[in-house]
C-alpha cells in the first residue's frame, strides 16, 4: 500500500554506545510523519534485521560510529536480502570515510550514507524519494 506512512527502523549495532545521532534523526524523521522504531544500544545484525521483518520497514537506518561499518553493513544487507527484504532501503549514518561510504554504495551494501553535520531536511527529503521510487518500482 502506498499510501501508508513512511516505516524507519533505526538501531545501533555493536559495541557503540553513542546514540545522540540516531536519536536526533529519528526525533526528526517522527516529526516529518514517519513512523520511527529505535532499537536501542548494542544490537546484532541479526536483530535488526528480525525487528525489520517484524515491523515491517521501509528503511533500515544503522547508525555507526564504531568504525565497523565495513564489517556490519554487509551482514545486515545479506540478512536484509535472505529474509526476502531486498526492497527495504539500507541507510548509515555516522563516522564513515568518503570512500569506505562509495563502496558500500558500488557494492549495494547501502543505498545512502549520511555523515555528521548532513541536514535533517535532507535526510527527510532523501527518505521520502527512495521510498517514493521503491515503492512506484514495485506497484
Amino acid at each position: 500500500m502506498t499510501d501508508r506512512p513512511i516505516r524507519v527502523l533505526i538501531a545501533k549495532v555493536g559495541l557503540d554506545g553513542h546514540d545522540r545521532g540516531a536519536k536526533v534523526v529519528a526525533a526528526a524523521l517522527r516529526d516529518a510523519g514517519m513512523e520511527v522504531v529505535y532499537t536501542g544500544l548494542r544490537k546484532t545484525p541479526a536483530v535488526v534485521v528480525r525487528a525489520a521483518l517484524e515491523e515491517d520497514v521501509d528503511v533500515v537506518g544503522v547508525s555507526i560510529l564504531s568504525g565497523a561499518h565495513n564489517t556490519v553493513l554487509p551482514k545486515i544487507r545479506q540478512a536484509l536480502d535472505a529474509e526476502g527484504l531486498d526492497d527495504v532501503l539500507l541507510l548509515a549514518g555516522g563516522t564513515i570515510p568518503e570512500a569506505d561510504a562509495q563502496a558500500l554504495a558500488a557494492a549495494g551494501t547501502v543505498d545512502h550514507v549520511f555523515t555528521p553535520g548532513a541536514p535533517l531536511a535532507g535526510i527527510v527529503e532523501t527518505l521520502r524519494q527512495s521510498v517514493a521510487e521503491k515503492r512506484a518500482a514495485a506497484a
